[in-house]
């Protein structure tokens, strides 16, 4: 299967063990936006408003390209700053994007409880509860 990671920034440095436990079993897999540059949008909102928000606009765009690509997308939703599973705009809008086209949804860890709680359970995500072997 071919899958698209998505997640928080801040998770970019859990992904390397679950890429190469995934491409064990046989999976393609695409790492996230900006991975190799995960504070790039932080550089980018300092040299202005309208460049940040073009930046930000190109990204939402690539997200699109990378889900229409992939056959599912598995959000790495752990906890940020007090807040368990976290799920931020982004990733949310990746997950919409990824129900909108049809394609599978992995999490993995539980919907979070917040204001999106209603709306992410209406993507049907499949919750694999940190096992990767859920993933298929």
């Amino acid at each position: 299967m071919n899958i698209f990671l998505c997640c928080s920034k801040h998770f970019y440095d859990k992904i390397p063990p679950i890429k190469e436990t995934l491409e064990k079993k046989g999976h393609n897999i695409t790492l996230p936006n900006s991975y190799d540059e995960p504070f790039k949008e932080d550089e980018v909102r300092r040299l202005g408003e309208k460049e940040h928000q073009e930046w930000k606009a190109m990204m939402i765009r690539l997200q699109e390209t990378k889900i229409k690509a992939n056959d599912a997308i598995l959000v790495l939703n752990f906890e940020k700053k007090g807040m368990a599973n976290y799920v931020g705009g982004a990733t949310f809008l990746e997950m919409f994007k990824a129900f909108e086209l049809g394609k599978k949804i992995f999490l993995y860890n539980p919907i979070p409880e917040s204001i999106l709680t209603d709306e992410i359970k209406g993507f049907g995500p499949i919750v694999i509860g940190g096992n990767l072997s859920n993933v298929n």
